[in-house]
Order: structure tokens, then sequence, then C-alpha cells
């Protein structure tokens, strides 16, 4: 079952009504709008380096030849900047995803302001993860 996570614009509009303690909130909650990850794919290999928590995201080559990603962190706020991320990429093509400027995408949350350099330091790792993999898709 595929869950759909809300489209970034809608996301952005509702971030920037927020104070700080609700933009916490609004990451918790979109973390957990993730579909689960089978504990199996949580693996040394789909492990993100570089962040303070558990991260793992594992691609999936969907029929249409889009890329639907799966991901999961043992922290709720991690979560919900790893959905963040999803949102900018999430079921497209793999040659697009690696041309997209995810961090651009990201910039009008100003997560490195929000939320503590420990939670956002493996953000690139995160980006440049998802990039590698759609630009290996992309070749394929």
């Amino acid at each position: 079952m595929t869950q759909t996570l809300p489209p970034l614009a809608d996301l952005q509009d509702e971030y920037a009504f927020l104070d700080a303690d609700d933009r916490y909130r609004l990451l918790i909650d979109l973390g957990k709008q993730l579909e689960p990850m089978p504990d199996p794919l949580k693996t040394d290999a789909t492990l993100v380096r570089g962040c303070s928590a558990a991260v793992w995201v594992y691609p999936l080559r969907q029929d249409d030849g889009t890329l639907h990603f799966l991901a999961d962190s043992n922290a709720a706020i991690t979560k919900g900047i790893i959905a963040l991320v999803l949102t900018t990429v999430q079921d497209r093509p793999a040659a697009e995803i690696a041309q997209t400027d995810i961090a651009h995408a990201l910039a009008p949350f100003d997560l490195r302001n929000q939320l503590s350099s420990n939670r956002t330091q493996g953000i690139p790792n995160m980006i440049a993860l998802i990039h590698d993999t759609a630009a290996r898709y992309a070749e394929a």
C-alpha cells in the first residue's frame, strides 16, 4: 500500500504559519505518514551515513519507471525530516530525481535554523544517497 505524502507546497504554507513547537509536531506527524518499512530492509546497505539517528532509505523501481522510496528512522523528528526530503522526489522518474535540487526545494523550511545541528547534520547525506541512487537507476 503506497501512502501519499502531502505536496511540498502545502507543507510549506502550513509550516510558515507555525511556531517552533508546532513545526516539530508537523515534522513528527509527517514522519508518521511514511508507509511502514519492513525490518528486513533496514540493513547496513540502506543505512544513511552521518546521521545522529539511524535513518534507512530503500528505493523501489515501479513498473512505470519511477522510483518509490521506503524510509524510516529510530527518531521521530528525523523520520519527519526524511519524509520531508521524500516529498520532493517520491514517485518520479530516476533521471528527474537525479537532477532535482532537493536542498533548494527545502530551503523555505530553513531547517538549519529551526532544528539543532545534531538533527540537520545528516540531511546532506540523505540527499546525496537519494541522488546517487536515482543516478544509478537512470543509467541502468
